[in-house]
């Protein structure tokens, strides 16, 4: 058992579930689900729209809004193919054929969901692939676990299919690996009957909702407790354990304090560094985390710390920290695809191993798959962490509405003078002698602010006579034109 405490924490209200897990009392990971939950792990009985040769991909209607991917290599070949020397999707697939997928990744921005039809069915201890003939065990076991492992669950497979023992069989008893299979068979039997009687698009096998799925994935002896804050969803979990693992159910409680569940942990402040660009770390320096459509980078800045000893050491204490909170914040936000983090450049290769351990030691902690290379002498770290879903991040902001998800919006400086070259348009190309105008109440703030005399110059130029009010309808860019009139300003309040 690990020696970090490590507690799970389950919130439950009408408006959504979210799940946290802590380490040593810290926040590392969190999960939100809302009524628009994850599709990934669903299986669907879908029909292929189109057959692409060029990208050796389909896309499959899966009954969803925008249609799922199918890449040449997450086909497995049905029955009757066989031999073929090189992948080719069209001899695979045909348009408007009937399939069955699972979602391996959930639609994110313009991109739909990505799928396979290498079909898994994950229990307690036991994935099953039906689809592919073979034993598989976690290799975070020790060998002689796997051994004893193997040599429980090879002998009672049935032909044709495949499974894999999952890291929480640690110390299951071969009648714990049994109930389990005829769990996962009965399950398969009863999508393929959904299957065959179904008619695409539809989902024939809907995964476990997030609770459920976090309890069976990830919540195992390392836990010190789990806690749970909704009566139902506690009896569903403690049901649930008792099916799977009873031994831990001496481990789940359910919080009946006065105060919320995460109130009591302290959570929310941590929760909202999730949100943050600028993550601050202890000593005083920060990283900054930017994502892009290709990848995300970490720029690590020594802040305000300025050390006690010299530059080097003042460089290694910062990166070091950056190291730890650097993985803290990818679990937390759940960041996937390609990471670029820039530690501060060391002149030490000593340093940089020591940094190097130290992020390593951070990513054994993470359960999320990831690459990382040594870090170069320019102080940069390439890595990639499996993308399964949009992340925290997604869930809890959207884009902006002035920048368009930029994270920059236009200055004041610029959008005055474009305010004013608008109105010196209307004003030239109009046929009307006045003008009663609307802006943005801030842009109006912006053209009538003391010392500019913009509106007297602009009736000077163009003989037309202007008035400017606030428009709290006008966007923050717009001129909107109120009235037109023949006479004086004056006149114009008149109509």
């Amino acid at each position: 058992m690990s020696d970090i405490v490590r507690e799970m924490l389950i919130s439950h209200d009408v408006h959504e579930t979210r799940v946290a897990i802590l380490e040593e009392r810290r926040l590392v990971e969190l999960y939100i689900e809302r009524p628009k939950r994850s599709v990934v792990g669903n299986v669907y009985l879908g029909k292929v729209r189109d057959v692409l040769p060029g990208m050796q991909a389909a896309f499959v209607d899966l009954g969803l809004d925008k249609n799922g991917f199918l890449y040449v290599d997450e086909v497995v070949a049905p029955e009757g193919v066989s031999d073929v020397p090189r992948r080719d999707i069209q001899s695979l697939l045909k348009s408007g054929q009937q399939i069955m997928v699972q979602v391996l990744k959930d639609p994110m921005g313009t991109k739909g969901a990505r799928v396979t039809t290498e079909i898994t069915l994950p229990g307690r201890f036991l994935v099953l692939m039906p689809f592919s003939a073979f034993v598989g065990i976690s290799k975070k076991l020790p060998d002689d676990e796997r051994d004893r492992l193997h040599g429980i669950i090879a002998p009672i497979m049935p032909e044709g299919l495949g499974v894999i023992v999952r890291t929480a069989a640690a110390g299951a008893s071969q009648r714990d690996l049994e109930n389990d299979l005829e769990f996962l068979l009965r399950l398969w039997r009863r999508v393929q009957h959904q299957a065959h009687e179904g008619l695409a698009p539809e989902v024939v096998y809907t995964e476990m909702d997030l609770a459920l799925r976090m309890v069976r994935d990830a919540f195992s002896d390392d836990y010190k407790r789990l806690v749970v804050d909704d009566k139902r969803l506690y009896e569903k979990v403690v049901s649930f354990l008792k099916k799977t693992s009873p031994e831990l159910m001496k481990r789940v409680a359910q919080h009946k304090d006065r105060a919320p569940l995460f109130q009591a942990y302290e959570l929310q402040e941590q929760i909202d560094t999730a949100t943050l660009r600028n993550v601050p770390l202890p000593s005083g320096g920060h990283i900054t985390i930017d994502k892009t459509e290709a990848l995300t980078a970490v720029d690590v800045n020594t802040g305000s710390y300025v050390g006690r000893k010299n530059l080097e050491d003042t460089i290694l204490r910062t990166n070091l920290e950056a190291a730890d909170e650097t993985v803290r914040q990818l679990r937390l936000r759940d960041i996937g695809g390609i990471i670029v983090i820039d530690f501060i450049d060391m002149e030490n290769p000593y340093h940089r191993g020591e940094v190097s351990k130290r992020l390593a030691s951070a990513l054994e902690r993470d359960r999320t798959k990831t690459r990382a290379t040594e870090i170069s002498r320019l102080g940069l770290v390439e890595m990639t962490r499996k993308n399964v879903t949009d992340g925290l991040y997604g869930v809890l902001t959207e884009p902006c509405p002035l920048c368009n998800g930029e994270g920059r919006i236009v200055s004041d400086t610029t959008r005055r003078i474009a305010a004013e070259r608008r109105i010196r348009e209307i004003l030239l190309t109009g046929r009307s002698a006045a003008y009663l105008l609307g802006l943005n109440p801030e842009t109006f703030a912006l053209v009538t602010a003391p010392g500019n005399n913009a509106l007297a110059i602009l009736r000077a130029e163009t003989g037309r006579a202007v008035t400017i009010v606030a428009d709290r309808d006008c966007a923050p860019t717009e001129v909107k034109v109120i009235i037109e009139g023949r006479g004086g300003v004056g006149e114009l309040s008149n109509l």
